[in-house]
């Protein structure tokens, strides 16, 4: 039977708690993506959600991994999740070291192709698949000719890619970049803010649906 990590279990009621913190502009692109997966739902077949930004490197990481998490807790099947940018970067170590700070298991994996690009084993619990994470074009993120849920999770991302090849649905579901406080001093509580607040929606959309 799959566990949730206690501590994650934990950050899922505070998150849960503060659903009141979404704004209200924010709930009706949340409600767009919790009907889109309810309909596709119906077809008993795996509906793909790609959180798609420009470098999969912060925003769309953090999205694919709470997304994976949220499907797990509120036992919704047949979801698989994924991530990509217009091109390929990094998952930046800051973004890690927020998502680990929340409670989820990452480790760098011991089989690196690409050491400027390096994977990351993610675990949310027991009896739930691992997620294996690194920056990757949003082509990539799922198998050659299968349909994916884009969901735009940067407004830079979102703006350059009026078509998304691939895609049956699009959501616009954007946050501001983290990036911006990168060697300020101040990264930690930026990247930890964000991670919390992309938790708190995708938590939302999966509860509803």
């Amino acid at each position: 039977m799959a566990h949730l990590d206690p501590v994650l279990d934990q950050i899922i009621d505070q998150l849960t708690e503060d659903a009141d913190r979404i704004p209200e502009s924010r709930q009706a692109i949340l409600n767009s993506l919790t009907q889109q997966i309810r309909k596709l739902s119906k077809g008993k077949k795996p509906v793909r959600l790609n959180f798609i930004c420009t470098h999969n490197s912060r925003r769309s990481q953090m999205s694919q991994i709470w997304a994976h998490t949220a499907a797990a807790a509120y036992q919704i099947p047949h979801i698989e999740t994924g991530s990509g940018g217009t091109e390929a970067t990094a998952f930046h170590p800051n973004a890690v070291r927020a998502m680990r700070t929340l409670g989820f298991r990452i480790a760098e994996a011991q089989d690196q192709p690409d050491p400027a690009n390096p994977r990351y084993h993610v675990s949310v619990g027991t009896g739930i698949p691992e997620l294996t994470c690194h920056s990757k074009r949003f082509e990539d993120a799922f198998p050659s000719g299968t349909p994916f849920v884009a969901v735009m999770t940067c407004s830079d991302a979102d703006q350059n890619c009026p078509v998304v090849p691939g895609a049956q649905a699009r959501i616009p579901l954007t946050y501001e970049d983290p990036k911006a406080s990168d060697g300020s001093g101040n990264e930690q509580k930026e990247y930890l803010r964000t991670a919390v607040e992309i938790g708190r929606e995708i938590l939302q959309v999966f509860r509803n649906i």
